[in-house]
């Protein structure tokens, strides 16, 4: 497991705390869609404000590269946050040049929680440029991290501040690195992994990294297709990347090698429409038509894929095993999801999931709570399932050395 500071091992009290958070919630106009990163960071602020600190608040909201953008202001977060958090949340709006920020901090009293604008509304935060972290710097007497889903980015407000100041993890950072670390370091085994979604080319690195690391390793989605493809079955008009054939081919030689056994699905639902209610029916591998789309695993998979994981004590689970987005081929992915969760309530496994169309599959199936650790991570768990380093984490386990 990482090894850094946490709250536990600073004094906030009258202290200006900058607090790096994950504020990048999907919105509908001005509209929160999903609250989970703010309901994530709540325990942390409303720590600091019990022991005292000042809560100065960093975060992004989308990509406006450098630029003002309206529509990213933070400032359609403030309110929503508030009511989570059940005290008032200034929004400071700056533009990073204007010394509003400042102007506010100062004016600020203990207990007090500022959010400020969009860090990448500066040119100097995705840069990691020493300007802005300087201007950050002068903001704050301590750093907390509590955005482990920005981690992967050496920004000036996820690493390039806590070289400067007394930095330690939040609640949310320590209970992720936490979980993460446990399920792939030192996991209780046997351990399996699922991974999904569409396209072998976005995730390569991680299906490689994982034959070293899992016992059974569980392939699903789109990119399943590709494996099938690539050993010479017939899979329709399903998604395909041919060029990666090869690719395929060598993370079967290489997982045969280390012992690790590689489950593909063995039957599909398959329509000729991309539909929801589409025409459909169930045919094994093999058996799929010219004309047909692989949308979902069969019932045949399903049970191969309970059946491990009624073995497994640990897994880790990213990407869903079809469309889940469009009825009925949601079933597949409902039907695991609500296995690996009754185990999980029974004390029987240990589950850890990430990335967005993962949480919104769990969510789907009404199961998100019922996993042991669902990470909202989406770029930063695919990095640490690559067995990257993560600078955002890694600066901080420098600070105790320091």
């Amino acid at each position: 497991m990482a090894s850094f500071r946490t709250l536990d091992d600073v004094d906030v009290r009258g202290k200006r705390v900058l607090l790096r958070v994950d504020l990048n919630v999907p919105l509908k106009g001005e509209e929160v869609q999903d609250q989970t990163r703010i309901e994530r960071v709540v325990p942390t602020i409303r720590e600091l404000v019990s022991k005292g600190a000042k809560v100065i608040l960093l975060s992004h909201l989308g990509r406006p590269k450098g630029t003002v953008v309206p529509d990213m202001t933070l400032r359609v977060v403030a309110e929503p946050l508030a009511k989570v958090l059940g005290q008032p949340v200034k929004f400071v709006e700056t533009n990073w040049e204007n010394g509003e920020a400042l102007k506010a901090v100062e004016a600020a009293k203990p207990g007090d929680v500022l959010l400020l604008e969009n860090t990448r509304f500066h040119p100097g935060e995705e840069a990691n440029q020493p300007a802005f972290v300087r201007r950050l710097f002068d903001l704050g007497d301590i750093y907390v991290n509590d955005a482990f889903s920005a981690a992967h980015r050496a920004h000036a407000s996820t690493e390039g501040i806590a070289h400067f100041l007394p930095s330690v993890a939040g609640r949310a950072m320590e209970a992720e690195v936490e979980a993460l670390s446990s399920a792939l370091e030192h996991p209780e085994r046997p351990l399996v992994a699922v991974v999904g979604g569409a396209k072998i080319s976005t995730k390569f690195d991680v299906l490689g990294h994982l034959t070293s690391k899992v016992d059974t390793l569980i392939i699903g989605g789109g990119m399943a297709n590709t494996f099938l493809a690539a050993q010479g079955k017939p899979i329709g008009r399903s998604l395909c990347e041919p060029e990666l054939f090869n690719e395929a081919r060598s993370i079967l030689k290489e997982a045969g090698h280390q012992g690790c056994e590689i489950l593909l699905p063995v039957d599909a639902v398959v329509a000729e429409d991309f539909k929801p209610h589409a025409h459909h029916r169930t045919v094994d591998i093999g058996a799929i038509s010219e004309k047909e789309r692989i949308l979902d695993i069969g019932p045949k998979t399903v049970e191969l894929v309970k059946s491990r994981f009624a073995k497994a004590k640990t897994l880790v689970w990213n990407g869903p095993f079809g469309v889940f987005e469009l009825e009925p081929f949601d079933r597949g992915t409902v039907a695991v999801a609500k296995f690996a969760a009754e185990l999980s309530r029974a004390g029987k496994l240990r589950s850890i999931a990430g990335g967005g169309d993962t949480v919104s599959a769990l969510n789907h199936a009404g199961v998100a709570d019922d996993f042991t650790y669902v990470s909202t991570a989406g770029g930063a768990f695919l990095e640490w399932l690559e067995g990257k380093e993560l600078p955002g984490v890694a600066v901080l386990e420098q600070a105790v050395a320091a």
